[in-house]
């Protein structure tokens, strides 16, 4: 069951819009974000707020890339794979995370912390190759700058800022 610290505000915003619908995407990453993917029960839900049909979301859930239907770890990576990356070196990126997580693309760490993913583009084409970490980038990758990365996350210490 939804907070109600959560639930007020959303129902509030939905009272407020002509068409609830416009706010499922907003609706569903707040759900995600108390959930920490967007559950079964989540799901339920967003479609009871917006006055939708549970399949009318899942629909939805299931064509962006950023709504999860399956839990994932604390930090979720999405590594972008479009050309561009992909020429500046994506692959080693992506090679480099697998080997230092240990973890294929698609998979979690054991302790929870990581999820592996690929995206097929970010928009950070100027600094490529780049990634996503909990919807905060990262360009210019290498795997120095990765293992930094990586090691700030662990400790806690998530000061790495947008780079």
């Amino acid at each position: 069951m939804l907070p109600e610290e959560i639930r007020k505000p959303l129902q509030d915003r939905i009272e407020e819009v002509a068409h609830p619908r416009e706010l499922i995407v907003d609706v569903v990453f707040a759900l995600q974000d108390h959930y920490g993917y967007l559950s079964d029960e989540g799901l339920e839900e967003a479609a009871g707020l917006l006055g939708m049909s549970p399949m009318e979301v899942e629909e939805l859930a299931t064509f962006y890339t950023f709504i999860y239907r399956e839990p994932v770890g604390r930090y979720v990576i999405h590594v972008c794979d479009s050309l561009i990356c992909w020429m500046e070196g994506q692959e080693s990126i992506s090679d480099h995370l697998s080997r230092k997580l240990g973890i294929q693309p698609g998979e979690t760490t054991p302790d929870g912390l990581f999820t592996l993913l690929p995206v097929c583009c970010i928009g950070y084409c100027d600094r490529a190759p780049a990634m996503l970490i909990n919807r905060k980038v990262y360009g210019e990758l290498t795997p120095e700058k990765i293992d930094q990365v990586l090691a700030q996350l662990r400790s806690g210490s998530d000061s790495t800022g947008t780079t």
